[in-house]
């Protein structure tokens, strides 16, 4: 039902109140009106001196902020300044703790995993289970997710707070001088998992595997990969 107006209107250009009516209709006057807070004065950007002699004139303004002595013979590329602020994306209805999720992109696309909680980043932080699917802990963006109507009890899984967007932070290498040894080096050298992230996983993980154990076909639905046949449409689907 389309919403009726305020002022409506009798004749094209002939409105049923006049303009003083319809403003007192609104009732402004009964609203408090916010009183915005006084803005601290800005500081002084001259200064007045003093100066001796009869014809100087007795004082003169100069500028509080020196200007250095020495300038830059290139042009220095300065920062530009902006506004924006990161604001955390609102978590979607249908994701709710324990949700079957389906992942759409990343290494890992066409797998399904279970929903652990949104970081502050806005991040979802999901687990395969990795014994039952592959899939470790790991971040994904909501936006490269199907959300399914299958659920798993999560009541019992306790994540640790250390567990967060710094967690997943990659550690900084040295970049070593392109020689052939260095080169050698680089293709014998195997990237390790930390121990923090091996027990943070066995310690979900087997939480959530206790709940799956106790759902038929449960775990077979986990291990499975999500994939389209000729003529089946996503939008068209009840997952």
């Amino acid at each position: 039902m389309a919403h009726a107006p305020s002022n409506p209107s009798l004749i094209p250009g002939v409105s049923r109140y006049s303009r003083s009516q319809a403003f007192a209709k609104k009732a402004y006057f009964k609203k408090k009106r916010p009183v915005a807070p006084a803005k601290a004065a800005p500081a002084a950007t001259t200064v007045t001196k003093t100066v001796g002699g009869d014809k100087n004139g007795k004082t003169r303004t100069v500028s509080a902020i020196k200007t250095p002595r020495f300038y830059a013979a290139d042009d220095v590329p300065v920062p530009k300044k902006t506004r924006k602020t990161h604001r955390p994306p609102a978590l979607r209805a249908t994701i709710t703790p324990g949700t079957v999720l389906i992942l759409l992109a990343g290494r890992f696309r066409g797998k399904r995993v279970v929903f652990l909680k949104q970081l502050p980043s806005g991040l979802l932080l999901v687990t395969g289970p990795y014994k039952v699917n592959g899939v470790p802990i790991r971040r994904v963006n909501q936006a490269y997710v199907i959300a399914t109507s299958t659920k798993v009890d999560i009541s019992g899984v306790t994540i640790d707070e250390k567990i967060n967007d710094d967690f997943f932070k990659r550690e900084k290498v040295e970049k070593k001088k392109a020689t052939e040894e260095a080169l050698f080096e680089e293709g014998q050298q195997k990237k390790t998992v930390s121990s923090d992230r091996v027990s943070a996983q066995k310690t979900i993980d087997a939480a959530i595997i206790k709940s799956i154990k106790k759902t038929p076909v449960l775990k077979a639905y986990l291990n499975a990969s999500f994939s389209l046949s000729k003529g089946q449409y996503p939008h068209a689907l009840k997952f």
